[in-house]
């Protein structure tokens, strides 16, 4: 059957009777979870089955767990991290790729254990010192080569705990100082600084079955249309980047885009989103992207299609976390006696 190309969150720690109804209405592609919808592991894992029940599909439910400044999970239940940046600083650049991998193994054998299949990590945005605080501080570096080192890592340490990783958030989100939570950014960079800078580890890394648009205005590649929205800045993604992954918006809620929801979603297929992400829960915006969003077909359904075989054929290992953790601890006490 048909799938809608969007993703959803829900209002809370359990499914409504009326979200349940609209989700098996419109079977959206997948779901994504945020902290309002976590209570403990056992009603999280009922959560998790419950709304794949109400799609009435195996959908991927996804979450933003990088530790730190964004963590859904939150600690003493699940492990605490501190934001990237400071923590990888404490590190030797040739120890910070191993650290990660670690990191997010920990972190995706959390998900796995909860039925949660896709994380939205790696996080390659390049830090600038004008970089907002939103960015700044979840970054892996300021080096495009060291991000990408730690980037892969990510994804080594999410795929072997059977966990999908989505790259965000192309093609770079690392120059502005506003936050597009609020505002949309623009960055006026030459395009040759951007692709020796900004896009490098999207090239390097452009083999990922998912990622995540930035809602940056880049006017060396539109001066009118921020990423998500614009058809010149997908065209780069594809062509000269050479991203062919399923691509998905970043929240269509955020303050950095305007005009109605339906006209959001709308602009972001048309320009070539594959998937509408929408996070907040609200039912009369869920609906309005119900009714705008297309159902999956042609190159769109191939790449989540692609997502999803990726994902079913992941034959992850358990490690015992606290073994993970050791070996963690055992690598940073060898940097503080190097």
């Amino acid at each position: 059957m048909a799938r809608l190309a969007a993703i959803f969150g829900c209002s809370g720690p359990r499914l409504t009777p009326e979200e349940a109804a609209f989700f098996g209405r419109h079977r959206p592609w997948g779901f994504i979870l945020f902290q309002r919808n976590v209570e403990d592991g056992a009603q999280l894992r009922a959560l998790v089955e419950d709304l794949r029940a109400a799609a009435g599909h195996d959908a991927p439910v996804l979450i933003d767990q990088e530790g730190g400044r964004v963590a859904r999970l939150l600690a003493p239940r699940w492990t605490g991290w501190q934001n990237a940046l400071e923590w990888l600083a404490g590190l030797p650049e040739t120890a910070r790729p191993e650290a990660m991998r670690l990191r997010y193994r920990v972190i995706g054998q959390e998900l796995r254990a909860l039925g949660i299949d896709v994380n939205c990590a790696p996080m390659v945005d390049v830090a600038q010192p004008q970089t907002h605080p939103a960015i700044r501080e979840r970054c892996y570096g300021s080096d495009p080569q060291a991000v990408v080192a730690a980037g892969a890592a990510v994804v080594e340490g999410l795929l072997a705990a059977g966990v999908l990783p989505v790259l965000k958030h192309i093609p770079g989100h690392g120059r502005p100082s506003a936050d597009s939570h609020e505002e949309l950014p623009q960055v006026d960079t030459p395009l040759d600084e951007l692709e020796a800078v900004d896009f490098a580890p999207f090239r390097a890394l452009n083999h990922l079955p998912l990622g995540m648009t930035a809602h940056v205005r880049m006017t060396a590649l539109d001066p009118d249309r921020p990423v998500t929205l614009s058809a010149k800045a997908m065209a780069h993604i594809r062509e000269t980047i050479g991203f062919d992954g399923a691509l998905m918006s970043d929240d269509l809620s955020m303050g950095a885009l305007g005009g109605p929801m339906g006209a959001r979603v709308e602009a972001a297929h048309a320009a070539g989103c594959d998937l509408s992400l929408h996070c907040n829960g609200k039912p009369a915006e869920m609906a309005a992207i119900a009714e705008a969003a297309p159902t999956l077909a042609g190159d769109a359904l191939r790449r989540t299609d692609a997502a999803l075989a990726l994902r079913d054929g992941l034959t992850p290992e358990t490690v015992p976390i606290p073994d993970l953790l050791a070996q963690l601890r055992g690598l940073e006490q060898e940097v503080r006696h190097a």
